[in-house]
């Protein structure tokens, strides 16, 4: 049966909790501002503000709105990363960087 779609936005964190099969619960992000990026090539994770949605492979109308699914490509402060995680049910938005903003110095 399932639930509704839950259209992640980008904005102030707000999150609801809804009870799963067998009692559990979940999180899900109704908006968010802010990403957990793994950089490949030194394997470190950080925290960094998302500005907007790039692309949306799950519709080309989502980008308009920016609706953050898995595997849309996002752009924050530390360049383009691509989500790894489905923020309506995860609770958080992973993402993997996959170009790096170039520095202005």
């Amino acid at each position: 049966m399932g639930n509704p779609f839950i259209e992640s936005k980008i904005g102030k964190t707000k999150c609801i909790k809804l009870r799963g099969f067998g009692g559990n619960e979940k999180m899900n992000i109704l908006h968010t501002d802010i990403a957990n990026i793994i950089d490949p090539k030194t394997g470190r994770a950080q925290k960094t503000k998302i500005i907007t949605v790039i692309q949306n492979p799950a519709d080309m109308h989502y980008v308009r709105r920016n609706i953050m699914t898995r595997g849309a490509i996002i752009n924050t402060e530390l360049g383009k990363a691509k989500i790894t995680s489905r923020p309506g049910q995860a609770g958080t938005v992973d993402a993997v960087l996959i170009e790096p903003k170039a520095d202005a110095s």
